[in-house]
């Protein structure tokens, strides 16, 4: 029987900080999809006038947090497959994706989804939510989806090495 060091035991540094980055930004997702926004939506504050601004502000600062994180997952992945010829390429094209995700919600949806929900017409007595803002809240969801399989595939791979 041969005896293991603890040195052998522990995880590169890079490998720990890709758990830890995904671990956080997974979890504040979930927290941000299924406890902040519903809350929002029950207490009525979706339908105030200021709700697209107040939005905007708390995704504008959750988004430069994924946008951090999917930066750090991608540099971790990076130094590890460098110094480990048994990670798989796929953790690379899964931390791409991940970072891809991140700006297109940073880019395209927080801002687009603002715009739309801006109250423009003072004396319009009716807020009706446009159609294309369900076209863009479904691209969200659809796009929180795949970062949630893409990010617990890639956290279950880091896990395991």
């Amino acid at each position: 029987m041969q005896a293991v060091s603890s040195v052998e035991l522990k995880r590169p540094i890079w490998q720990n900080v890709a758990i830890l980055a995904l671990g956080f930004w997974l979890s504040a997702s979930l927290f941000l999809d299924l406890v902040i926004m519903p809350s929002l939506y029950v207490s009525g504050m979706m339908t105030q006038a200021n709700f697209a601004s107040a939005g905007y502000a708390l995704f504008w600062n959750f988004n430069r947090i994924e946008l951090l994180s999917a930066g750090l997952v991608l540099t971790s992945v990076l130094a590890v497959c460098n110094s480990q010829s048994q990670w798989r390429r796929g953790a690379i094209i899964l931390s791409v994706l991940l970072l891809a995700i991140a700006s297109i919600n940073t880019y395209l949806f927080t801002p687009q989804m603002s715009a739309l929900g801006i109250e423009l017409n003072l004396f319009e007595t009716t807020a009706e939510i446009p159609a294309s803002m369900n076209i863009l809240h479904g691209g969200y969801w659809i796009l929180e989806t795949v970062k949630l399989l893409a990010g617990g595939t890639l956290l279950s791979w880091c896990w395991r090495r």
